[in-house]
């Protein structure tokens, strides 16, 4: 393909465009900072002083590094070291101004990561995750010092927060059995228990509970957490020391989330609410928040600096995210060409079994019935929202419409529309994208003819599974990363995701196989008659790859149209090139069976 930038596709320029994420600054030298950039084409940690502007790539893998820390003296980045993208491995660790990497807990053998905390005396608390010992937490008291295990358990758990003097260590847990609503435990650096709190009533009620973060002050025994008392979640104080809690009168509609500000005077609360995101600053004690501008759209992260003023990385559906201040300036720009716009999103509201659904609506010029892609989301407990997304935008610039549905099992909608994913896992959902389907068509949208059901992880999962359900409804899938067969998939993925099949599920494939079969793609196979396109990650610990090979063995057998890409790194790539790749396959199989022009930008025979 030509390398002349000017004949570069829109779609393939939105990927490279050099993007940066929210800085992250370390609490008792915030000129210090560490944020994730692609600028090289692979996504990796960069250490940024802000006083003198340098900027220094910190790590520089073949498949790319997104988990990162800093310590709060600034003076070192923590980052996760895995294989490939296995997420499998060991925390290093690297001087702030740049120096050879070492473990930085060499006492702690590779597992799955579940959380990290880091103290101003040089101790940290590391979380870990294996499938042999379920998880463990252990404490570093100085840096290379042998560490000591304060916490095992088989169910999932993980490091909450440290607080300001390193005295009281914030644990998330669902020892009770439900990985979807953890309770709360705080533990002194020698593992004895402070306080707990716990809203599952013993498993016995589904209400979940989150660690927001210790107050910022010495001597502040304070303990930010998230709770869904009242349907949704919303932030409360709680103090294990003193046995109080205080409820916030933060009454917005949606879920709430917050953060304090650097000196403990007040919170900076995110609202998320009908899949858009705003700011307000709540000073506890005064009767309610106050809004903090943001132009409309998604908030994916924000920090209130020490001088008061706030930084976010902000986008929508049209215009490409971008770091910004309340004071106006743009923080972090990274050089480079721009990722250009793409079209806004409409909200569509259809009335399904479960209650009322929320879609976003993209599309080309023109009048319709577009060609229409359904992508549907990842989690299951995530939500789309108006933000920039450059596959999407990819669809939309070759001619097809873009729906995207918020299922029940989404977050964002309240608790009950959450949890109603339970047992009938996948059925729930499908029901839902099925209502919206019939919407697309009857408002004269989307093509009956041409209708793509895609997503990837989870949303892979209910294509695969959407395909085999729904055979007459669908023209074509795209499924990337997916669960193809449950059993063999929960035998084979990390510890903490056989958790949550487990509460999903209500057990293991032994104690309630009807429910798996009934769930589980592979049961539906022999049904799916759309030509399927599936890409998968060999070494994904997610959507495991032996069970995807079973799918497709599957489809082999009977000569059912299918294509398979298989590429080295885990669930999902960090790499620029190797994703554009992955959305030319997909354009290119889409419209050659569906029919269409071709892809824009595509290498000719010559460099196929």
């Amino acid at each position: 393909m030509t390398t002349d930038a000017a004949a570069v596709p829109d779609w393939e320029t939105r990927f490279r465009a050099p993007r940066v994420s929210l800085p992250d600054w370390a609490e008792d030298a915030p000129d210090r900072a560490l944020f994730v950039s692609n600028a090289t084409g692979t996504y990796e940690l960069y250490a940024w002083d802000r006083s003198s502007g340098r900027q220094r790539q910190v790590t520089d893998r073949p498949n790319g590094t997104t988990d990162g820390v800093l310590t709060p003296d600034g003076e070192a980045v923590w980052w996760f070291s895995d294989t490939d993208g296995d997420e499998f491995g060991v925390w290093m660790r690297q001087p702030f101004g740049g120096g050879e990497d070492e473990p930085a807990a060499p006492g702690l053998a590779p597992s799955y990561p579940a959380g990290l905390a880091i103290g101003r005396d040089g101790s940290a608390v590391i979380g870990r995750s294996t499938d042999e010992d379920g998880t463990t937490i252990h404490l570093v008291p100085t840096p290379g010092a042998e560490p000591v295990e304060i916490y095992r358990h088989r169910e999932s758990a993980g490091v909450g927060d440290l607080s300001h003097d390193g005295t009281l260590i914030a644990l998330e847990h669902t020892e009770h059995g439900d990985a979807m609503h953890s309770a709360l435990r705080v533990v002194r650096p020698d593992g004895s228990t402070v306080g707990e709190l716990d809203d599952t009533e013993g498993g016995t009620k589904e209400l979940g509970l989150a660690v927001l973060g210790f107050a910022p002050v010495a001597g502040d025994t304070r303990l930010l957490v998230g709770h869904q008392r009242r349907g949704r979640w919303e932030p409360m104080i709680w103090d294990p020391v003193a046995g109080t809690e205080t409820a916030l009168p933060v009454d917005l509609p949606g879920d709430v989330g917050a953060e304090w500000y650097p000196d403990g005077s007040a919170l900076l609360v995110e609202h998320s609410f009908e899949a858009r995101s705003e700011l307000w600053r709540y000073e506890p004690g005064t009767p309610e928040p106050v809004r903090v501008e943001t132009p409309a759209g998604t908030v994916s992260g924000a920090t209130a600096r020490p001088d008061g003023t706030v930084e976010y990385l902000w986008s929508s559906a049209a215009q490409p995210p971008v770091v910004r201040s309340t004071s106006g300036a743009v923080v972090l720009d990274p050089p480079g060409a721009k990722a250009p716009p793409s079209v806004p999103v409409q909200d569509a509201w259809v009335e399904g079994p479960g209650g009322r659904i929320h879609a976003l609506v993209q599309k080309p010029a023109g009048e319709g019935p577009f060609p229409t892609v359904f992508e549907i989301h990842g989690g299951p407990t995530w939500h789309d929202s108006d933000a920039f997304a450059s596959g999407p935008a990819a669809w939309v610039d070759h001619g097809f419409a873009v729906v995207r549905v918020n299922y029940r099992g989404s977050t964002g909608y309240g608790r009950a529309w959450t949890d109603a994913l339970k047992h009938r896992v996948g059925l729930i959902e499908l029901e839902d994208i099925a209502a919206v389907r019939d919407w697309s068509v009857a408002s004269g949208l989307a093509d009956p003819e041409r209708l793509v059901l895609a997503g990837g992880s989870w949303g892979g999962y209910l294509t695969l599974l959407g395909l085999g359900t729904q055979p007459d409804s669908w023209a074509l899938g795209l499924a990337a990363v997916p669960v193809a067969d449950y059993v063999t998939a929960y035998h084979d993925e990390m510890e903490a995701l056989k958790a949550m099949d487990r509460t999903l599920l209500g057990g293991t494939p032994e104690e309630v196989p009807e429910r798996f079969e009934a769930s589980s793609p592979l049961t539906y196979v022999d049904a799916v008659r759309a030509p399927l396109y599936i890409s998968a990650g060999v070494n994904d610990p997610r959507c495991p790859i032996r069970q995807v090979e079973n799918y497709v063995d599957r489809l082999a057998a009977r000569g059912a149209v299918h294509e398979v890409y298989r590429y080295d790194a885990g669930h999902g790539s960090l790499v620029v090139e190797e994703r554009i790749k992955q959305v030319r396959l997909e354009l290119e199989f889409a419209l050659k069976h569906l029919g269409g022009g071709a892809v824009v930008g595509a290498p000719g025979p010559e460099a196929a």
